[in-house]
């Protein structure tokens, strides 16, 4: 063979090793995936259906993905604490959040927030539903269905209160569509979380709230708390003799507290695909459901490209809502 020949050769030869061995380390970078513990993000305080959901799936998780995954909880700001650090962090996979309905809310609440909901994450799965309780304290005489706390609300504007986690959580949407609803005039109350707020809620420092029912429903057990309703357009096999807001009189309403999983924007697909996987699996495996079922949780799931989408139309959904509603965190 000539040395052209030769030497041609040998060039397309070095040229397929190095691209082999470029490939074969690209596997072994995936299939390495993940190699050291996953910060997960919960952007409110423990103890809410959010931060059961994410310690739920966390633990079962890890089993599939073979590492840790830490829960890690930024309360402040209705959520947005906890989602701009998760915005700013290095898009490897390694810091994922879960996040409510706030996160189609907040860019009509606040007037500058620091990230994009659209355009600073990636999706990576919805999760579940989990309704909301209209509930008071089961030592009210006076109050035991929608009807009568519309009632008097109109009899003495002013004068009734109810708390939520915080400005632009569901706890708080809910009240606020009731109020906006039924021309009521009721004071919002927000707290730094379902907690906080529940515990004065049980002390009668606040009258109502439109609580998770992860949350509320111990205490609805325990005789401390009275569930009036249940914000969903259907009712909950949790508690299936509790009436929905709208059939107990308030017509039109609806609200349906989601959860989702995002990671910061730019987070490589193939990590996207499996963190997706994961999640799904989790929501099959037996205690996941027990405590889905435990917490009155409805599981979801979806794709990436399905979360993208369903933001995105609950972003222009809740862009009117809060317009006619005049709600502002600022």
């Amino acid at each position: 063979m000539p040395n052209r020949n030769r030497s041609f050769v040998a060039k397309k030869i070095l040229t397929l090793a190095t691209a082999g061995s470029l490939l074969a380390l690209s596997n072994s970078a995936l299939a390495a995936y993940p190699e050291r513990p996953i910060s997960w993000i919960v952007p409110f305080p423990p103890g809410g259906a959010m931060d059961v959901i994410a310690r739920t799936l966390g633990e079962a998780m890890s089993q599939e993905l073979g590492q840790s995954i830490v829960v890690e909880n930024k309360p402040g700001a209705g959520g947005n604490i906890g989602a701009a650090q998760v915005a700013s962090a290095k898009p490897d996979g390694y810091t994922i959040m879960i996040v409510a309905n706030g996160m189609a809310v907040n860019p009509s609440l606040y007037k500058q927030l620091t990230y994009d909901p659209i355009k600073d994450f990636s999706p990576i799965s919805l999760l579940a539903a989990v309704p909301n309780i209209l509930v008071t304290q089961d030592s009210r005489n006076d109050v035991n269905s929608v009807k009568d706390v519309i009632e008097q609300s109109k009899e003495n504007p002013g004068k009734y209160t109810y708390a939520s986690a915080g400005v632009g959580t569901s706890i708080h949407l809910a009240g606020a569509l009731f109020t906006y609803l039924g021309k009521l005039d009721m004071l919002h109350v927000p707290y730094r979380g379902s907690g906080p707020a529940v515990t004065d809620l049980l002390g009668g420092q606040v009258d109502y709230m439109f609580d998770s029912i992860t949350s509320a429903k111990p205490h609805i057990d325990a005789g401390k708390l009275k569930a009036l309703a249940i914000t969903t357009d259907k009712r909950s096999s949790t508690l299936p003799d509790l009436p929905t807001v709208a059939e107990s009189g308030l017509k039109g309403y609806e609200l349906t507290p989601w959860f989702a999983t995002f990671a910061p924007a730019g987070t490589p697909d193939d990590v996207i695909q499996t963190l997706n996987k994961a999640m799904l699996n989790a929501m099959d495996s037996e205690k996941v459901k027990t405590t889905f079922a435990t917490i009155g949780a409805e599981k979801i799931g979806s794709t990436p490209e399905e979360l993208k989408a369903y933001l995105q139309d609950e972003t222009t959904k809740w862009q009117k809502i809060i317009k006619d509603t005049g709600i502002s965190a600022n």
